[in-house]
């Protein structure tokens, strides 16, 4: 799942020379990480106050009237009417969607389409894509949606913990992988918009004291581990595999290790590397990471590990932002909000690895005057800079949500009846593009020469063994009782 979405024209080459915006204001107006921010910020203020507009006149005399028990106070807001997704249905599909006297989400399916469209295709426009062609294919992306909402909410499919993620994946992956994904439909196949706007929103849920609690685990879990792994799978390749190209080498290592294809990408600009070898990096990681999300998650309930430490392991070593949130999205939102920090963590190293291999390229691997000296700026260019958006959420909401008379019952409004559905929406419409992105035909081309697939092979079996064995010390050793406080 690139780190980066890409319109159907855009070659990883593009996203290269797109990495370094020529100044700040371009990068604030252009940048999909910052379209994040804007987007999910937007929602959140909004949402925000539609629920302070709708609190009751005596609001604050409810709030200390029950101090102990404030679960009690139910409010309602427009946000649950105009904000929906399909129910759960038996034999008829039509229920999903509307029960006599019970469900009618239709008002909010239109409020969630219109509010996607609208939102997701100003930031398309201001990107420099045309919104009428986003807005050509948006429809698609989201009837694909749908329609997995509506096979998870099947009784018996529910029964088995079945979600909606992995219909949506699958709906995703039958469509490229068979008639392939519709030359109209590609220009809303924007994954990573999507999934980031979604983190942003996941943001304001997750309090900043539990966010520092998981923190400080979750930093060992991805700052130790990560540059170990990246590292010995590059000299694995070098001194065990004698692989002829060291780019070659060192793109799939920090693919692998890093963060996926954002962390090739940055890696690829560090040391020159060929298109046709990032391309490589790039279809292989896609590959295994669609299997890593659907295997790891049946491996962590086949083994009895909990969600905590399952999360964490997520976190730490399937290759893309998205893929983990569809991962612990079908663990649960304990897993969610574990691996999406552990993620977010190891994103940061995106652009400090970077800087590390151009400073290493230049004065170990080329040794020329000629080449570029590395600049302090890499880090900032590379940063994903959508966890600023994520960390503001927590802070400001969590601010909110301790210091407000009645505040945790307001922030926790507008999450559960409006942000947290939006959310789920716009981690539906990633998983389902990740899937119509996504097609297994291409494999065969990565299988050739048989080195490169090894490497990877040894390094990702190398990051999952190294990450568990650091994710059980830190989160179920060392910080036990403090983590085991947070979820009780």
């Amino acid at each position: 799942m690139p780190s980066e979405s890409k319109s159907e024209n855009d070659s990883p080459t593009d996203q290269l020379s797109e990495s370094r915006p020529q100044s700040t204001r371009q990068e604030l107006l252009r940048s999909e990480d910052w379209w994040a921010v804007w987007t999910g910020g937007l929602i959140l203020a909004v949402a925000f106050l539609v629920v302070l507009a709708s609190l009751p006149g005596d609001f604050s005399a409810q709030v200390q009237g029950l101090t102990a028990e404030k679960n009690k106070i139910q409010l309602s807001t427009p946000l649950k009417r105009w904000l929906a997704k399909p129910g759960s249905w038996s034999a008829n599909p039509i229920e999903a969607f509307y029960k006599p006297g019970e469900r009618n989400v239709l008002p909010g399916l239109f409020g969630v389409f219109a509010t996607s469209l609208l939102l997701f295709g100003a930031g398309t426009a201001v990107m420099g894509r045309p919104a009428a062609r986003f807005a050509g294919g948006f429809w698609f992306v989201f009837l694909l949606a749908t329609l997995a909402y509506v096979l998870a909410g099947q009784d018996l499919v529910k029964h088995y913990n079945l979600e909606y993620a992995l219909w949506a994946l699958l709906v995703g992956l039958i469509i490229s992988n068979t008639v392939g994904t519709p030359q109209f439909v590609k220009p809303a196949v924007r994954t990573e918009f999507y999934i980031k706007t979604g983190l942003v929103l996941l943001g304001a849920g997750v309090l900043f004291s539990r966010l520092l609690t998981l923190g400080v685990p979750g930093i060992f879990v991805a700052w130790v581990v990560t540059p170990i792994v990246l590292i010995g799978t590059y000299i694995f390749g070098q001194r065990v595999l004698k692989m002829k190209s060291k780019s070659l080498n060192m793109v799939i290592s920090a693919d692998m290790s890093v963060c996926g294809v954002s962390a090739a990408i940055a890696t690829a600009a560090a040391c020159r590397a060929k298109k046709e070898e990032l391309s490589f990096a790039i279809g292989l990681s896609l590959s295994f990471t669609v299997v890593m999300m659907v295997v790891l998650p049946a491996v962590i309930k086949a083994l009895g590990m909990s969600d905590v430490l399952g999360g964490a392991w997520l976190g730490g070593t399937i290759d893309s932002t998205g893929a983990v949130a569809a991962a612990g999205g079908i663990l649960g939102d304990q897993a969610l909000q574990v691996a999406a920090t552990v993620k977010m963590i190891q994103n940061i190293l995106i652009g400090v690895t970077a800087f590390g291999v151009a400073l290493y390229w230049v004065t170990k691997v080329e040794r020329s005057d000629s080449a570029a000296k590395p600049n302090a700026m890499e880090i900032w260019y590379r940063f994903p800079k959508f966890v600023i958006g994520f960390v503001l959420a927590s802070v400001v909401f969590s601010f909110l949500y301790s210091t407000m008379t009645g505040g945790d019952v307001i922030v926790s409004t507008m999450i559960n009846q409006g942000t947290k559905t939006l959310r789920g929406w716009f981690f539906c419409l990633a998983f389902v593009s990740i899937g119509l992105e996504t097609n297994f035909r291409e494999l065969g081309q990565y299988l050739k020469g048989g080195k490169p697939l090894l490497l990877y092979l040894c390094g990702q079996t190398f990051n999952l063994c190294l990450t568990l064995l650091m994710a059980w010390l830190m989160f179920e050793v060392i910080f036990k009782d403090s983590i085991a406080k947070l979820v009780e």
